[in-house]
């Protein structure tokens, strides 16, 4: 036997209107929070992914982050250069030196991998992403550019006050207060005797307690006179 169904309500013509209408009023009521862009600028977030620094100082040329970009969009060149040794006698040392550090912004897919992996802290992301261009081949940008970028890195964020402190802050603290130390004992003057505190030598010593009159030491001889006689 079939359920019968319950009886539906008519519908009032014009209530979807009607509640369109209510939500668009309801709109209308509420501060708008529309960013007038550019003439109000975004606050973004403090790890926003918007372009790459580089801080080239720290660049060993390693090509580990080229190697893990999924989009192949980094290209390194570099050569190598001999450097004498630190000591005379020490062996000769060959480095690699920078020559090209280019990231194609056209390719990139801004997953932060090569951030990621760079073992020696050469790529920052920064938050700007005002660097739009006409020609897509200027979405290349190279060495010169890349380290512009680096001014708009922002600082990284306070430590947690109840986190331990970096090992390597800890170790140049340590080593500043260890340079300090000497800088203050070395600045300090040596103490001066003053004048008359050292007595002349055998003055007021005790008999027999001079030079020569130990036991085991030689004897004296006695004085003589100018004519050869004891006196």
């Amino acid at each position: 036997m079939a359920e019968s169904l319950p009886p539906t309500r008519p519908r009032i013509p014009g209530s979807g209107l009607a509640k369109g209408l209510a939500v668009t009023l309801r709109t209308m009521t509420k501060k708008t929070v529309t960013a007038q862009y550019p003439d109000a600028q975004p606050e973004l977030p403090p790890r926003t992914r918007g372009v790459i620094g580089l801080f080239e100082e720290n660049c060993t040329v390693c090509m580990l982050c080229a190697r893990e970009c999924p989009d192949w969009c980094i290209y390194i060149d570099s050569h190598k250069e001999t450097v004498p040794p630190a000591a005379p006698g020490g062996r000769e040392r060959s480095r690699n030196v920078l020559d090209r550090f280019a990231i194609d912004f056209a390719l990139c897919m801004y997953c932060g991998i090569c951030i990621e992996v760079c073992p020696f802290d050469a790529l920052f992301w920064s938050p700007e992403f005002e660097y739009a261009e006409t020609d897509i081949h200027e979405l290349t940008h190279e060495r010169d550019k890349l380290r512009d970028w680096m001014w708009t890195v922002p600082a990284p964020p306070a430590l947690d006050p109840g986190a331990e402190e970096p090992k390597e802050i800890a170790a140049a603290r340590k080593s500043a207060e260890k340079s300090a130390e000497k800088l203050a004992a070395a600045a300090q003057p040596e103490p001066t005797p003053e004048p008359g505190a050292e007595s002349e030598p055998g003055a007021g010593a005790a008999p027999g307690t001079g030079p020569g009159t130990g036991p085991g030491s030689a004897p004296q001889a006695k004085p003589t006179d100018p004519q050869g006689g004891e006196s």
